[in-house]
């Protein structure tokens, strides 16, 4: 070539140079911030990829930890639960202890109630205290809110879980019963005991059984009065019509059940499922047309997202057909487990209050009936209803315990241990695409810098042809 306004080679050298030199910025800047696309330009269609899997990773980085928290809310309301539950095996203890009144004088029995109060406003204390981060966890702050309950049919009500559609909705809730709840029944059919012929029986319930001996000529009437005087102990009680005796168990369900063993004498029943044994059944409730699990007067269901209980009213469990429906309309708590933001990423819990004026059981007392003047305390001597007072409210708590203990097990943690495996393999999805290989990416700088040098050494070189041109003139 032997121009010079125009040097080709120069330019070309100097083109390449330049394309050497982004080369080698660009593998400089991978190395120094370590991810292989910086800007768009790097990887257009890379770049849109790994963003959606950036918010895929922190959503699911917040689900972990929201999923902890979630833990340590519940955690301390289990603690505070478990401390309501060891004081009321205690006021069980003082209870047996105070019925063992023959062996004990009155300022023991004092002392004994004095305990039992002190212990009740404990439980009531933690029931206003315990809280997390501010929000108290056992007053109800935590229970759902409903509406248009009818009390003389559902006497008690416990929402544990409800998934509501969104802030502000209610949930309709309608209990339905199918199937009647019975109590157990025999009779037995005579005018009395024929002259000359006692007879030994014993009748059993679901508290106790007891034996009754009956002295011949023994009306019905007597009969029943003596059956009657034990009923706190077995649970049977006794009716009669005319020349019938009716023995029925005082619960209702299908672990309820009267028996009778004659020992001696003659004394036949019937009406039982067997010729001395009859059991009661429990009622068969629909609720928003799923069937509950019945035990007694009380039922539950937990299915789709609805973690409910009702206590029954013996008028509306014995009445098949018949129905009611109440709203739940807010309240409970909600955790966000999941990463996004939707029902099926959602825990929704409601924790009742634990207290003295909700423990207990709707039909023999609740637990501050068992206080100091009340109606079961141990001045009334009502010792068994007092204990089955307690025992009740020691259910109640065990249960919602084991709910939450339950939740934190099967849901919570399995849930976190799904999302860190969820986090690592999106995580290993977003390095692939976006983090720099090192070991190439340090070849493809090495490549860049001999490529840089040579491509200097070249347009050194091009820039010198144009120099031959002197050669002609003589120069």
């Amino acid at each position: 070539m032997t121009r010079v306004n125009s040097n080709i080679s120069s330019l070309r050298a100097t083109h390449q140079l330049l394309m050497n030199q982004d080369a080698l910025t660009q593998s400089m800047h991978r190395l120094s911030t370590g991810l292989r696309i910086n800007t768009g330009r790097d990887d257009p269609a890379g770049l849109i990829a790994s963003e959606t899997l950036r918010s895929e990773i922190r959503g699911i980085d917040q689900a972990i930890e929201n999923s902890s928290r979630a833990l340590n809310v519940l955690a301390t309301a289990d603690s505070s639960l478990a401390e309501v539950s060891r004081m009321l095996l205690e006021i069980r203890g003082l209870i047996d202890h105070s019925a063992n009144e023959g062996a004990l004088s009155q300022e023991e029995l004092n002392a004994n109630q004095l305990q039992i109060d002190s212990l009740i406003e404990s439980i009531d204390r933690i029931a206003n205290t315990s809280q997390f981060n501010g929000e108290k966890l056992l007053n109800g702050n935590y229970g759902y809110a409903l509406s248009s309950i009818d009390s003389t049919k559902l006497l008690w009500t416990e929402i544990f879980g409800a998934r509501l559609a969104n802030d502000g909705a209610t949930l309709g809730v309608t209990v339905e019963v199918t199937q009647s709840a019975q109590t157990a029944n025999m009779y037995f059919a005579a005018s009395g005991l024929a002259a000359g012929n006692p007879v030994s029986v014993q009748i059993g319930g679901l508290r106790g059984s007891e034996t009754f001996n009956f002295a011949a000529s023994t009306s019905i009437t007597e009969m029943a009065y003596g059956i009657n005087t034990f009923t706190d102990l077995t649970g049977i009680s006794a009716t009669t019509s005319g020349a019938r005796m009716d023995l029925w168990s005082t619960e209702y369900g299908a672990d309820a059940f009267v028996s009778v063993e004659t020992l001696s004498g003659t004394f036949s029943v019937a009406g039982g499922e067997t010729a001395t044994i009859d059991h009661g059944r429990n009622p068969t409730a629909l609720i928003n047309g799923q069937p509950g699990a019945a035990d007694g007067l009380q039922v539950q269901l937990r299915k789709n997202g609805l973690d409910v209980a009702f206590y029954l009213s013996e008028s509306f469990a014995t009445t098949e057909g018949a129905s009611t429906t109440f709203g739940i309309t807010g309240g409970g708590a909600r955790f966000q487990i999941g990463p996004e933001v939707n029902s099926n990423a959602q825990l929704n819990i409601g924790i009742p209050q634990i207290n003295s004026a909700k423990l207990g059981d709707p039909v023999i007392g609740l637990l501050r009936s068992i206080g100091g003047g009340e109606a079961n305390s141990i001045a009334s001597q009502k010792y068994a209803n007092a204990e089955a007072i307690v025992m009740r409210a020691t259910m109640q708590v065990a249960i919602v315990s084991g709910r939450l203990g339950a939740i934190q097990k099967n849901q919570i943690e399995p849930n976190i241990r799904s999302q860190q495996v969820a986090y690592e393999n999106v995580k290993a999805s977003e390095s692939t695409i976006r983090d720099t290989e090192y070991a190439s990416e340090v070849a493809a700088m090495t490549r860049a810098q001999i490529l840089v040098q040579s491509s200097m050494m070249t347009l050194q070189l091009a820039n010198q042809i144009p120099q031959n041109v002197l050669a002609l003139l003589g120069g």
